[in-house]
This record gives C-alpha cells, structure tokens and sequence, in this order.
C-alpha cells in the first residue's frame, strides 16, 4: 500500500493520529521536501514518529518516482506531505504511477494553506482562482498572475497568492556527480509580491490602462500559518509593501467585495484602522 500522509502546517503534532499510525506501520518513509516547510525540521520528525524518513526533493519525486514505489504492492510506503497530500499536482502524478503499477493507494488528508487561510476571518466560498506569484529576475517578469487577480476581484472574488519559492541547482555539482545538488531555497515575502503587485500597477498606468487593483486595494498578508508564531496584518497593498511578518512561509490575499462581517474580522489585524474607513466594494447584504 501506498500511503500519502498531510503533515498539516505547524509542527510534528499536526499530523492526524490515522496518518501517524500508517507512517509507524510503514517500511519506508519519504518526507516531501521541496514545495512546502514545516516549523521543524527533519529530526524532530523522526523522533516524534519515531521513524526515520527519506527526503525526497523535487527531482526525486518528479523523475525518480519508481524508486518510492518499489516494493510498495508488497509492503507498506508513506510519502508525507506538509499541508494535504494534494496541494502540489506532482502528487496526482505518483498516485497514477501507482495504479498503472497495480499498487493500491490511500490517502489521509490534513489542513493546508487552501483552508487555513480563513483564520483571518474571510469566508472561503468567497475565493475564486488561486494564483502563485513567481520570483522576477532582470529578464523574465511575468504578469499574467495579476490578469487573474484581476479577473477574481471583477468577480467580487477574493484572491489567494501563493508567493514563489526559488532554488537553484549548482550545475557543477550535476556535471560531476549526475545529480542536481540544490541551493538553500529562497522564499518570498509579502513585501516582496506587494511590490511586484505595485510594480505592475505602474507598468499598466502607463500602458494607459487604469487597473481594477490599486495601490489602495484592502489585503492581507500572513505569514506561518497555523504556527504558534503565526501573523496575520491586514491593510492596503501599498501597506503589504512594508509590513514586518518574519519569516517564510508568507501568503497574501487580495480582497474582492467584502461582507461586512468579513471587515470586521480583518480589522482586528489591521496595521491602520483608516485603511477599512472608505471601502468601497464592502457588501451590504
């Protein structure tokens, strides 16, 4: 059996006590290591399941697939995944290698970001579209994640920015041992995806068009969520530009219309209180 096991979002307790009894039960155990982190690291894993995991990064569970699922039609293997197993495609694709190998799976869910961002109080039936914002380099500063904001937000629809995370391979590395061997990773922040946000803005002003997300357009970053340490700051994107959430992982929403009970919760974080005062897309029913 193949078993793909949510972590949740904090820290080694988060997981379900169904997914920790299948990961004790397990004769191998990987450890998803590349499209999320939790608050802990890889020991601390180990000895609360009191098992010893596999780290699989990216070019392992994208290329290497067959090696997590040998054996697996005649022994027990968990591939853990911080958040709910199906938060990444890549996770689609090992379980359909599995069935064309005959291999029974099952699948314990857990929280993710896709859920747990209604801590900060706006409904998730009023979401649309989830977009990730990429990291701009000198050459490549795609905008088309800001047309879908834009779209979701002409809906009414509130936006869930999922902010990149950048990991480079050092290519000697793979020409000497075969292998890619990966950076540490870089994660952005809300600021960071503020300020792409903006700087799109101007690019579009001076296109001549007027966009439907301003400089004043409410929203919401957070940061760590469902950690003891989690922060949640809400107010305008120009704010998001400079508002202090620590460190990753970050998330940032972009407000459609608002529910006026909606305002009221995202008020208890905002960093200024006149930020709400003239909101001009609040629903009043």
């Amino acid at each position: 059996m193949l078993y793909l096991v949510g972590l949740g979002l904090g820290d080694a307790k988060d997981i379900t006590v169904k997914g920790l009894e299948a990961v004790r039960r397990c004769r191998r155990v990987y450890l998803e290591a590349y499209t999320s982190v939790l608050t802990v690291g890889k020991e601390a894993l180990e000895e609360f399941y009191g098992r010893e995991l596999i780290l699989a990064d990216r070019e392992t569970v994208e290329q290497e697939a067959d090696s997590i699922l040998k054996e697996a039609d005649v022994c027990d293997v968990a591939f853990l995944v911080v958040g709910d197993p199906f938060g990444a495609t890549t996770h689609s694709d090992l379980v359909l290698r599995a069935v064309k190998l005959g291999i029974p799976y099952t699948v314990i869910h857990n929280a993710s970001i896709m859920n747990a961002v209604g801590c900060c109080g706006l409904q998730l039936y009023n979401f649309g579209e989830t977009v990730s914002i990429v990291f701009w380099t000198d050459t490549w500063k795609p905008e088309s994640f800001f047309d879908k904001i834009e779209k979701n937000r002409q809906n009414g629809m509130h936006t869930l920015c999922l902010l990149g995370k950048q990991q480079l391979s050092r290519f000697l590395s793979y020409r000497l041992l075969g292998r890619k061997i990966y950076e540490p990773p870089r994660y952005m922040s809300v600021n960071q995806a503020a300020e792409q946000l903006l700087a799109i803005i101007q690019n579009r002003r001076l296109q001549g068009e007027e966009p439907e997300i301003t400089e004043n357009t409410v929203c919401v970053g957070l940061a760590r969520v469902g950690a003891p340490d989690q922060k949640i700051a809400s107010g305008t994107l120009c704010q998001m530009s400079t508002v202090e959430l620590g460190g990753p992982l970050h998330s940032l929403i972009v407000t459609g219309t608002m529910h006026p009970l909606e305002l009221e919760m995202l008020k208890l974080f905002s960093v200024d209180s006149s930020s709400f005062e003239n909101n001009a897309f609040q629903r009043t029913a």
